[in-house]
């Protein structure tokens, strides 16, 4: 036990390596203060708390899968601390965002796929994949909103994940497994999709605003067919 979690920390301290070059990229590009730097490096070392206290006691280490959507936090809290710097909202800025999730968002499907033809998938790996998108989703509807192309309820398409895990701590029934749904994954390629869309400069706030209402109708429908499984199941 004492083995693989020290490795895990020596790849989460490795991890600080592309974070740090993604980042610095970012903050010469837009000419962002050292706390933009400060930001990013702190909520790393929180994401790195949490993969520690749910890591598996056996293994060696994270595994190549896990590194893979390590390597897609870097490049998720690169962007999520750049929330409370709406200035870098400009044309470059809006471009260079949807760049650096474009790629989080199609190594999404790389992580898992290693796994599978390695033969270490696990749930500790699935759950990091899991609450990764979760995040990344989140990230993107509070940037949509703070670039005023839609309004604050637009926050609403990343939180359905949140107030699915809340509504577990109310009625515990809710935190049954789900059997795996093609529409799920559909789901969450769609509202990613649709929120790079919504943030896109060249998308007329007219157009962002029911798009970004479509999805939360959309996504709303697929974790409402969710509760009704786990309902029936409990009964």
């Amino acid at each position: 036990m004492a083995i693989n979690r020290r490795r895990a920390v020596g790849e989460l301290v490795a991890g600080l390596v592309p974070l740090l070059v993604v980042t610095g990229v970012t903050a010469v590009l837009f000419a962002l203060p050292a706390m933009y730097l400060l930001r990013t490096t702190v909520v790393y070392g929180l994401v790195a708390r949490l993969i520690l206290r749910h890591l598996p006691p056996s293994g060696a280490g994270l595994g190549l899968a896990n590194w893979v959507t390590l390597g897609r936090a870097t490049l998720v809290l690169s962007v999520a601390a750049l929330i409370p710097q709406p200035e870098i909202l400009v044309d470059a800025g809006y471009w260079w965002i949807i760049s650096v999730m474009t790629v989080a968002m199609v190594l999404d499907g790389v992580d898992g796929r290693i796994a599978r033809r390695t033969g270490t998938t696990s749930t500790f790996g699935a759950r990091f994949d899991m609450e990764l998108d979760s995040f990344l989703m989140f990230v993107l509807a509070a940037l949509v909103w703070r670039s005023g192309q839609v309004g604050p309820w637009v926050v609403v398409v990343g939180l359905p994940r949140y107030l699915f895990v809340v509504a577990g701590w109310v009625w515990p029934w809710m935190r049954a497994p789900l059997p795996e749904r093609v529409r799920r994954k559909a789901g969450c390629v769609i509202q990613g999709i649709a929120l790079l869309v919504c943030l896109g400069p060249i998308v007329p706030p007219g157009v962002a605003a029911p798009v970004a209402a479509l999805t939360i109708a959309l996504i709303g429908a697929s974790f409402a067919a969710d509760i009704v499984w786990l309902s029936r199941r409990r009964q």
